[in-house]
């Protein structure tokens, strides 16, 4: 059997499968108006497909759709960033990885004139920082390097600090429709309790939250991939703890 609605047709298996999705009392209404069901149910399967492939949802990384963003880890943040020193070590290790497996890194610096330049341990000689004034990494000139790399479906999200730049940066990147995930021991602030509740603002917005090695291991999944053992010598010694537990125990 089919229902025709607005020059579409729907199998009356597809208009139950609906059904099934709803509570009892949106489940009566369907059987009463079989068509607006049937409608109904179309769009849930369009938004399905506009979310991209199956990644979406669970979180599964992937170097091919993913984007490195790298945000203000600059020399007048070194005294005043808890655990500065760790974070900066975790997002180096991040860099690294990044340029062994071909996922594009962008940076960017808060007003780099009274803020100095990037540190040097993040290794990031050869890329061309964004500069900016506003909290977000979404520059118009950020905005035109996504464009020319494709528009990437995922980022991975580092730097300082967590309840400004990277959460503006990450309200900025859902609203685009992006995955999103900040690596919770490569960001921080100048307050651990500013840090802690920002990643967990961060993750009632949708944000995965993940760690250095999470993100290193997710990237690669198999021991067979081709740059696993380039991977695995980033591993060779465990993250620093950069004060975590505190957050994790009040979950």
């Amino acid at each position: 059997m089919w229902l025709s609605f607005s020059c579409k047709c729907v199998k009356k298996e597809s208009v139950l499968a609906v059904f099934t999705s709803l509570n009892s009392l949106s489940f009566f209404w369907c059987c009463r108006n079989p068509l607006r069901a049937a409608a109904e149910g179309l769009s849930q399967l369009a938004r399905l497909e506009d979310t991209g492939s199956n990644m979406a949802g669970i979180g599964r990384l992937s170097s091919r759709t993913s984007v490195l963003l790298l945000c203000d880890m600059q020399e007048k943040f070194r005294p005043t960033i808890f655990q500065f020193t760790n974070v900066v070590s975790n997002a180096a290790r991040l860099l690294q990885a990044s340029r062994i497996l071909s996922i594009p890194p962008i940076l960017t610096e808060q007003y780099p004139k009274g803020l100095g330049p990037t540190v040097q341990e993040l290794g990031a000689e050869g890329l061309k920082p964004h500069s900016k004034t506003c909290f977000s990494m979404l520059t118009d000139t950020v905005e035109k390097e996504l464009a020319s790399l494709g528009n990437p479906k995922q980022a991975i999200l580092c730097g300082i600090e967590a309840q400004a730049c990277i959460a503006c940066t990450a309200y900025d990147l859902l609203e685009r429709g992006m995955e999103v995930h900040v690596v919770a021991d490569a960001v921080s602030s100048r307050s651990q309790t500013d840090r802690l509740f920002a990643l967990s603002r961060l993750k009632q917005s949708g944000v995965f939250l993940t760690t250095t090695e999470g993100v290193l291991l997710q990237l690669v999944q198999d021991a067979k991939h081709p740059n696993f053992k380039e991977i695995q010598k980033l591993l060779t010694h465990s993250s620093p703890d950069t004060g975590l537990l505190a957050f994790f125990s009040s979950l």
